[in-house]
């Protein structure tokens, strides 16, 4: 399966952003992949007012990502931001292409490293995997990949490849934490990991709100990088070998070989 990264450098403005997800997924259905892969914030970066911006599924910015998912005949994953019924905003991506049309909220807010999203944002309780091509693709949204046990549940929701889409803080340690983080979820759940961020654009604005670092990467169910990007716009095209979400399932097999504590301490309690 052929994959695509696209590692974008969203602005404030929706419709500006959307030229970025047409040119980006020509780009990539061109170089033959079924799925691309957007940050989160495709719609609007962060740093700006959310609410006046959100929309909802059926609105216009991503009524338009569907045409141009359904132009290129590919799957499309992008983040934007949604209304709740709270009067805050969800943090959202939208999968959209060939015989798909789902989404996922944001399910682990970003209440971290000074900034706290949750005051802006509501956050999703359900884990989400799609289907391209009849493989599982599991979704999740930046801080989430601080939490390895979404992605075990992905994997054993059916998920071989799991999209990570950020807009990652900067700060000490923060890049090689990204790396790490995507190695390490893609050996959790013996899958693929797709680490799709923003663009490094330079220093963040005042508000403290993560604007990217760009280092998006592609890990193997080994763990190992088999694509990556450095600080700047960029499409990262990569074959995957589905063959081998099967075979590290059966070497290394972490998903299988889990205890259930709570059986665990049924069994101490009663000895």
């Amino acid at each position: 399966m052929r994959i695509a990264c696209a590692q974008v450098l969203s602005g404030a403005d929706p419709a500006a952003n959307l030229d970025l997800v047409a040119d980006y997924t020509e780009r990539a259905a061109a170089d033959g992949a079924r799925l691309v892969v957007f940050p989160e914030a495709t719609m609007c970066r962060f740093g700006v007012p959310l609410g006046p911006v959100a929309e909802p599924l059926d609105g216009p910015w991503a009524t338009r990502v569907r045409a141009i998912a359904d132009r290129a005949g590919i799957t499309v994953i992008a983040g934007m931001f949604t209304p709740a019924d709270d009067g805050r905003v969800r943090n959202t991506l939208l999968a959209t292409g060939p015989a798909t049309d789902a989404h996922y909220h944001k399910v682990h807010l970003y209440d971290a490293f000074g900034f706290t999203e949750s005051r802006t944002v509501a956050p999703g309780f359900d884990p989400v995997v799609i289907d391209v091509d009849g493989v599982g693709v599991g979704l999740s949204t930046c801080y989430d990949i601080r939490f390895p046990a979404l992605y075990t549940e992905l994997a054993d929701r059916g998920a071989q490849l799991i999209a990570v889409c950020a807009s990652w803080g900067a700060g000490p340690g923060k890049l090689r934490q990204w790396e790490l983080l995507a190695c390490a979820r893609a050996l959790d759940s013996t899958s693929y990991v797709v680490a799709a961020g923003q663009a490094d654009g330079g220093p963040a604005n005042s508000s403290g709100a993560p604007t990217g670092v760009g280092h998006s990467l592609i890990a193997s169910p080994w763990g190992e990088p088999v694509a990556s990007a450095g600080p700047e716009p960029a499409l990262l095209v990569c074959d995957i070998d589905l063959e081998a979400v099967a075979t590290a399932r059966q070497t290394l097999a972490v998903l299988s070989n889990r205890a259930d504590f709570v059986q665990v301490g049924k069994a101490e309690s009663r000895g």
